[in-house]
């Protein structure tokens, strides 16, 4: 019986055979060196070349399989590459999906990428599954922490769903991958209150000594410090007001891509303890001094922490200096300047205050935060109803 002619616009199905290689079986290729190959035809271009999507397989039921998943992607109106590898996307979206984030946001997802896409990134993406999502980052569970693990992972998600959105994959397999546990992350800590004056008295002599003080004592992040500008600080008050007006820091910007800070609560104005204010005076006399002493060279941000020249500080210049600050006060140089802040709280809640009052104080969105992230710090027995009580009702 002969062959029918395949119709219009119908799908075509071949055998590719090798260059220079003979055909052994003109029916059924069994013995050819080559491949079988599908093309669907898509129309004419603009400029008058054929559109075709090709496949390739080694048998032609294999092929006929390949042009049915294609015809139903083609109907989802995906375009997907069987090139196109988990590598690329996480560039892609790294490049391109990523618009208005700081180079530093940019820079951190690509290093909590880069271990996924050294174990996956060869894989095509189309082609990628969950379980080799789950394996990668169970292989990467033994040296990593959980909440690294977590990063990773929800950046994965997004790297999938931009392809998505640029019709490149047709499901995010990521999405339903959940995070394996991780080893123990370093914990933050606070230092005892012996360690904190021993830290503030070798800090005296620190251009860091005024940055110390502030952190420490109000509880301040260290990215809106480095963002504190002279013009959101007033070290005099005014008495003369009606409410008198103590010394106090605006807390408005940070470091941040849009110089804002953190969350909305964060924006908060805080009365300056009397150790504050004149640390931050003696400051503002030392870079007086530099910046004399800088001349032309001297770059004015009006920053309250700047370089010798005036300019940004920058975070590892922070914690270098403060390294060396608390290996002078013999306490150990593992510590962060965020811990600054870890010990504000501990000392607000040794004190008794209130972990509502607590989270208004350090900026929280709500008092979840302050207690989860802060749990260590934070007083394990509420005392302040037994202290009042014992107060009232005086046992003899």
């Amino acid at each position: 019986m002969a062959e029918t002619r395949r119709g219009h616009r119908d799908d075509s199905i071949y055998f590719d055979h090798r260059v220079g290689a003979p055909c052994l079986d003109s029916r059924l290729h069994k013995a050819c060196t080559g491949s079988w190959r599908g093309a669907v035809s898509l129309g004419i271009a603009p400029d008058g070349k054929r559109l075709r999507r090709k496949v390739r397989g080694r048998s032609k039921s294999d092929v006929k399989e390949k042009l049915q998943a294609l015809h139903d992607e083609l109907r989802e109106g995906l375009h997907t590459s069987s090139t196109y590898t988990v590598r690329q996307a996480v560039n892609d979206w790294l490049e391109n999906g990523l618009d208005g984030r700081s180079a530093k946001t940019v820079s951190t997802y690509r290093e909590v990428l880069d271990p996924l896409t050294a174990l996956i990134g060869r894989a095509k993406l189309r082609d990628l599954t969950a379980r080799q999502v789950r394996s990668a980052l169970v292989n990467l569970s033994g040296d990593r922490s959980t909440r690294t693990l977590q990063i990773g992972r929800n950046a994965l998600v997004r790297v999938i769903r931009y392809a998505e959105a640029n019709d490149l994959v047709g499901r995010n397999v990521a999405s339903l991958v959940s995070v394996p546990a991780g080893t123990a992350g370093r914990p933050s800590k606070s230092l005892t209150l012996t360690q904190a004056k021993s830290l503030i008295e070798q800090a005296r002599d620190s251009r860091l000594h005024a940055y110390v003080m502030l952190c420490l004592l109000t509880g301040c992040r260290t990215e809106e410090a480095r963002a504190l500008r002279w013009d959101h600080v007033d070290l005099d008050g005014d008495a003369d007001a009606d409410p008198p007006v103590p010394p106090h820091v605006a807390v408005w910007r940070s470091v941040r891509m849009h110089g804002d800070v953190k969350t909305k609560k964060s924006r908060r104005t805080l009365r300056l303890p009397v150790a504050a204010v004149e640390a931050l005076k003696g400051h503002k006399v030392r870079q007086s001094e530099e910046r004399l002493k800088a001349g032309p060279l001297w770059q004015d941000h009006a920053l309250v922490f700047a370089s010798l020249v005036g300019t940004p500080l920058d975070a590892s210049h922070v914690r270098r200096a403060f390294k060396g600050i608390c290996d002078a006060a013999s306490i150990g140089t593992d510590w962060t300047p965020r811990e600054l802040r870890h010990t504000f709280v501990s000392i607000m809640s040794e004190q008794g205050v209130p972990v509502e009052e607590i989270s208004h104080l350090v900026g929280h969105s709500n008092t979840s935060t302050t207690e989860t992230v802060y749990r260590m710090e934070l007083r394990p027995v509420i005392c302040t109803g037994a202290e009042v009580m014992d107060n009232v009702f005086k046992v003899s």
